[in-house]
Formats: C-alpha cells, structure tokens, sequence
C-alpha cells in the first residue's frame, strides 16, 4: 500500500473515530453511517474485509497493537489482484438444562478462508468464502461479481448468502434462523445489487434450495433496500419461495440509531408458510439490541429477542436474553464472554436452557 493511500485510509479512519468510536459487526454502520461494502468486499456485509476493514482493524477496533506504530500494516492484498482473510472461532461452552443438568464442551464453532481474485480490479472479481472446519470442507460462496458501474451497480452470479434483514454475526438469532436466510443457508442463483447517495438495495433470484441440488423449477426471490443517513438508516426486506410443500412468504423491518455510545438496532420479521401443518402457520420474530461502548477495545452488547412459533395458537411464544462483552485485545483477536437465557413453555427444557460461553475470535 503506498504512503498515500495508507494516509487516506488512516484520515478516513480517524474521521470515523471522531464520529464515535465504533466496534464490529453490523451496528459498526450504524454508529458510522457507513455501508457494510465499506469494510468487507461484498457489498452485502461479512466475509472478506477491504482494505479499510483491514486497517480499522488493527488501528481503531484493537485495544493496542502489540507491534510499533510505524511497522506495516496488514491489509488482505498479497497483491493488485489477489486479496486474502479468515475467521477463527474457538468457544468454551457450559449449558444448563432441567432435563440432562450442567454440560460443558468444547467446540471449534468455524475456520473459514476468504479468497477475492481481481480480474479486472474495481469491476470484475472472482470470491470464495470456504469453510475448512468443524467437519467436511463446504464451500459457502463461489461467484462471480461484474460491476456494471463501479461502485453503484453490480450484478453477482455463483452461490453467495441472500440478502434478508440484519446480517448478524450470530445466526441463533430468531431474526435470522426463522426467515431462514442467513450464512448458513447460501443459495445458487444470482443477484442485481445498487449502492447509491443514502440507498443500498439487493434482488436476488436462486434455486430456494439452500445449496443443495434444484428439485423443481420454482425459485426463490429475496430484496432488500435500505436507506442510510449519518445518525439512523432503516430498511425493508421480503422474500418468497415457492415450493411443492407450499410457498413460504417472509418480510421484515430493520433499523439502527446512534445515540452517544450506544449503537441500536432492531428488526421484526412476519413469515407465512403453507408448508407447516394443515393451513400452514404465520411466525413473527423481533429483536432489539443494544450495543455500549465502554471504553477503547470493550464492547458489552445486550439483547432481547422474541419469536411466535404460531399466531393462531396462545401462550407458545419464546423470548431469548443475551448479554456479552466482547473484547478486541490486539489487532485481530477478540475475546467474548457471555450468557444467554431462553424463555419458552414450561414443558419443553431446551426452550429454558442456559447458555453461557467463552470464544476466541482471530480474523484477519
């Protein structure tokens, strides 16, 4: 990286502090009024980081760097044409149930590699987000991404995540396990993207049959628009999928505000699915988050989550609690700590379990 883009990725950088210094994951936007492609390569969020995210990383999202000031810093470009990153994440895991009583393990949650090949740098590009472990290796993303105006119209084809409401990075959230879109379920298919002034939109058009080989000829449509102000954004998404079983219809809200500190977000998703029982069954599921900064390289997020497995039928609703701190000791590695409380009906113990952990993040 030359002197004068290291200057200018550091400026933008310290503009950013100044606004309110800012953590990861998607409430980072909304305390900076950035959009997601502003830290990763894919304009929707997650995967492989710019090389802004990169330098963000070990200059304003660390506690300290445990190198000089002045050594190079490390931006994911082995080259004009090659780009490269990961995520590691390690947990230690107690859980408390009424039925099998206190477990613990431990677990490798995810090691995946990030590879972005620049064939035509800033307009056609080659990515790959491959999961190396636990288990098999499985590849997550594999496409092709031309765009047909640099930084404002793209078009993506391969296998690549829908876009649906808030892409957390905890996908047990309900927000993201009941629409059921989310980076465990990526899809073939392909995707029109707009990134322009305060608006960030997606349409995206796939098999709706989460990776795995096509069944029949319906296909499944997802969109996603947001509109982005320095201080708020908000947005809306819908889906639909049709299958033999029957259709599945989702749509949803989202938003974030910056208020001091403290980094908001919140969404609620309606989802209809004619595939569930006699009738089918509307589902609704909400959350609310809050995100603290405490001080250079702490963050303590708390969240409240709600989810109605069925609208016709009373009293079956499920809450989950979630407090955790995370800290970003050094360039690269985080620790999180936390403890989630689930809240359903009475009779079923995995809807009232305990939840609480320890995980070691390194990413680059």
């Amino acid at each position: 990286m030359t002197h004068r883009t290291l200057w200018s990725v550091l400026l933008a950088v310290t503009a950013l502090c100044a606004a309110a210094s800012t953590r990861a994951e998607p409430w980072i936007a909304t305390q900076s009024g950035f959009k997601c492609m502003q830290c990763h390569v894919n304009p929707t969020g997650g995967g492989l980081r710019t090389t802004f995210g990169n330098v963000y990383a070990q200059t304003v999202l660390s506690a300290r760097r445990l190198n000089p000031d002045d050594a190079e810093l490390w931006t994911g470009n082995i080259s004009r044409f090659l780009s490269v990153g990961g995520n590691a994440r390690t947990n230690a895991m107690l859980t408390d149930t009424r039925a099998a009583g206190t477990e613990t393990a431990f677990e490798l949650q995810e090691l995946r590699l990030y590879l972005d090949v620049a064939v035509v740098p800033n307009r056609l590009s080659v990515y790959v987000d491959q999961r190396v472990a636990p288990g098999s290796a499985a590849n997550m993303e594999a496409n092709v991404r031309l765009w047909l105006r640099e930084g404002a119209l793209y078009v993506k084809a391969g296998q690549f995540y829908l876009p649906f409401g808030l892409r957390l990075e905890d996908d047990s959230a309900f927000v993201r396990q009941v629409p059921g879109l989310n980076m465990t379920t990526p899809d073939n298919g392909v995707e029109l993207g707009f990134e322009g002034g305060s608006w960030s939109a997606q349409l995206a058009i796939a098999n709706g049959a989460a990776g795995a080989s096509e069944s029949d000829n319906a296909k499944l449509v997802a969109a996603r628009a947001e509109f982005v102000q320095p201080a708020w954004r908000i947005g809306v998404s819908a889906s639909r999928n049709g299958v033999d079983a029957g259709d599945r219809l989702a749509a949803g809200l989202f938003a974030g505000v910056r208020t001091g500190p403290i980094a908001w977000l919140a969404e609620g998703d309606w989802v209809d699915d004619d595939s569930l029982g006699a009738g089918g069954r509307t589902l609704l599921t909400g959350l609310l988050e809050a995100n603290w900064l405490i001080r250079k390289g702490q963050n303590l997020k708390v969240t409240a989550e709600y989810f109605e497995p069925d609208d016709d039928v009373a009293e079956n609703e499920q809450n989950r609690y979630s407090v955790e701190w995370e800290y970003f000791a050094m360039q690269f590695l985080e620790l999180r700590a936390g403890a989630r409380i689930y809240d359903g009906i009475p009779q079923n113990d995995l809807q009232n379990r305990r939840e609480y952990f320890l995980q070691l993040h390194a990413y680059f």
